[in-house]
């Protein structure tokens, strides 16, 4: 896109915006929440409360769910055994980033270094 024709587009852009601003500036319902807002700041300031300390007051039960969740851990990954059928080899691993797995891989093929495997518990 060249330059000028971005020019264009970003003016247009701003047009459009202009003009949804000066349409939601003369919206009730805009009003009415930028009104509640500013009494609810006010009021919040004159008592020294914070949002937290609202929605404690209004809603407690939803503090006590967030305190309550527990974080999930992933669990904990498998062992796999390889056993290289051309050499007789053998590695045990967690992951897939051993260098030997890694240079098999490379030689014989993921595929084929997968269908190697079996799964330790």
């Amino acid at each position: 896109m060249s330059l000028i024709n971005e020019f264009r587009e970003t003016k247009e852009r701003i047009k459009e915006l202009e003009n949804r601003l000066a349409s939601l500036s003369q919206d009730s319902k805009l009003k009415k929440e930028l009104e509640f807002e500013e009494k609810l700041r006010a009021l919040m300031a004159e008592y020294n409360k914070s949002l937290r300390d609202i929605t404690v007051i209004i809603d407690p039960q939803s503090t006590r769910d967030n305190a309550n969740k527990v974080t999930r851990t992933r669990s904990p990954r498998k062992t796999k055994r390889y056993n290289n059928p051309h050499n007789g080899e053998v590695i045990e691993t967690k992951g897939g980033n051993h260098k030997t797995l890694k240079e098999w891989k490379a030689k014989w093929g993921g595929d084929t270094v997968e269908s190697w495997v079996t799964l330790l518990d």
